[in-house]
């Protein structure tokens, strides 16, 4: 008897499964049988995906909402596919309207996949660009300097000790050895 697994990711645990959840739910699967997980599909060791793939037998059908919700590239989605198909389990994509059942859903699958891998790459290309340019325009990326920095620096050139600048400033050890870090380089 065929059984309906599902399968949520979000890359983040900022993120919500919510609306994931909910649409494989109303498409037939139960919540007991939704495995979930709160990371970068970049990542190969996640446990909702493991739990998922020892779960599935012949005649399962997994059901994932979107195809960059099971694997992160090409050859990721292809892994998983094939490991499930080798065990007479197909997937469906709800949102996409696909199945991998047959050659020709497995087939459309790998190139949607494929073509979803190269508009990942060329958003990145884009941030990456857009972030290079705003460096060169001056703009400052990273963890704003602490209140005290300027203080601490005047401090450690000067020659005090740590305990006293950490006293008088209130700065973290962690801050204090960063930014004797950054005096040091600064010296040359």
């Amino acid at each position: 008897m065929s059984v309906l697994l599902g399968y949520a990711r979000v890359s983040t645990s900022k993120q919500q499964l919510n609306s994931q959840i909910s649409s494989l739910i109303s498409h037939g699967v139960r919540e007991d049988r939704v495995f979930t997980d709160y990371r970068s599909g970049k990542d190969d060791n996640r446990e909702g995906l493991q739990r998922l793939l020892n779960r599935a037998e012949k005649g399962d059908v997994v059901c994932v909402t979107k195809l960059d919700r099971l694997g992160r590239n090409t050859a990721d989605m292809i892994k998983i596919i094939e490991t499930l198909d080798e065990r007479g389990v197909y997937v469906n994509f709800i949102d996409e309207g696909i199945t991998t059942e047959g050659h020709t859903g497995r087939l459309v699958v790998v190139i949607l996949s494929a073509v979803a891998e190269a508009e990942r790459k060329r958003i990145l290309e884009r941030t990456n660009e857009g972030r290079s340019a705003a460096m060169e325009a001056g703009i400052k990326f990273g963890r704003k300097p602490h209140k005290k920095s300027e203080q601490v620096l005047t401090m450690i050139e000067q020659g005090a000790k740590a305990k006293d600048i950490m006293e008088t400033t209130g700065v973290s050890r962690a801050t204090y050895f960063r930014l004797l870090k950054q005096a040091r380089t600064e010296e040359g």
